[in-house]
C-alpha cells in the first residue's frame, strides 16, 4: 500500500489550537489541491480525535472530479477510514453515512456493545492489536480488501503513529501565515515523539498556495 500523509499547519507547526477546536490555516487553493488528492486515493483515514472534534465527511467535492473516478471505475468517494482503538466513533457520525463505505480500525479490548452498534450503522469494523490500534497490521489488512493508495489526514497523534509504524510514503503539509502557539496546542506529529531514528524526509518539491506554501516530500526512512 502506497500511504500519502497530509496536513495544514500554522507556521509554528500546529494543526489547531490548545482547546483543539478547529482553524482555518489554508484557503481555498489548498482546499482544492486537498481534493485532488483524495480523488486519486482509495481510501481517506483520520483518527478518531478528528471525527469526534470536526465530524468531516472526508468525501470529494468537486464534481468534474467526482466523474473522473466514474470514468475510471471508481466509486464517486474514496473509502472512509477511522483508527478508533476503543469503537467510539458516534453512530450519526458523518463518516457512517452512504456516501462511501466505511472501516473501522478498532483494539481487540473495544467494547461489544460499541461494535454491535457501529455495525448496525454500517461501518465494517477491522481488529487489528490490542490497547491501541496496530497501524501497520490494519493497513495489511485494509492492503488486502483492495486499498492500494491511503490518504492519512490526521490528527496529530494519528501522524504520529504512522510515522513510527514505518508506513508513510510521502507527506505533504501546507504551512499557513498565522501563528497559534501553545505547549498544548496539537502539533503535526504528536505522541510520544522521537529520540531517535528519527524518520527522513527529502524535500521534492515547495509550492505557494493562498497564503502560505505546501512543502512535499518523500519519505526516506
Amino acid at each position: 500500500m502506497h500511504v500519502v500523509v497530509n496536513a495544514a499547519m500554522s507556521a509554528d507547526g500546529k494543526l489547531s489550537s490548545r482547546r483543539r477546536d478547529q482553524v482555518r490555516i489554508s484557503g481555498p487553493e489548498d482546499f482544492a489541491r486537498v481534493d485532488g488528492i483524495r480523488a486519486d486515493c482509495d481510501a481517506v483515514a483520520v483518527g478518531i480525535g478528528t471525527v469526534l472534534a470536526d465530524d468531516p465527511h472526508l468525501t470529494v467535492e468537486d464534481p468534474d472530479l467526482r466523474a473522473e473516478r466514474r470514468e475510471r471505475g471508481d466509486p464517486e468517494h474514496p473509502a472512509r477510514v477511522v483508527i478508533d482503538t476503543r469503537a467510539r466513533t458516534p453512530t450519526d457520525a458523518r463518516v457512517l453515512d452512504d456516501e462511501s463505505e466505511t472501516h473501522l480500525l478498532v483494539g481487540a479490548d473495544a467494547p461489544d456493545d460499541r461494535r454491535d452498534a457501529l455495525h448496525e450503522a454500517g461501518a465494517h469494523l477491522v481488529e487489528a492489536g490490542v490497547e491501541r490500534v496496530d497501524l501497520a497490521a490494519g493497513l495489511d489488512e485494509l492492503g488486502s480488501e483492495g486499498i492500494d493508495r491511503l490518504l492519512i489526514e490526521g490528527g496529530g497523534e494519528v501522524l504520529f503513529s504512522a510515522f513510527e509504524a514505518g508506513v508513510v510514503d510521502e507527506l505533504s503539509v501546507y504551512v499557513g501565515s498565522l501563528l497559534v502557539g501553545g505547549r498544548d496546542a496539537p502539533t503535526l506529529a504528536d505522541g510520544e515523539g522521537f529520540v531517535e531514528a528519527f524518520p527522513e524526509l527529502a524535500l521534492a518539491d515547495a509550492e505557494r498556495l493562498d497564503d502560505g506554501i505546501v512543502l512535499s516530500y518523500t519519505v526516506e526512512g
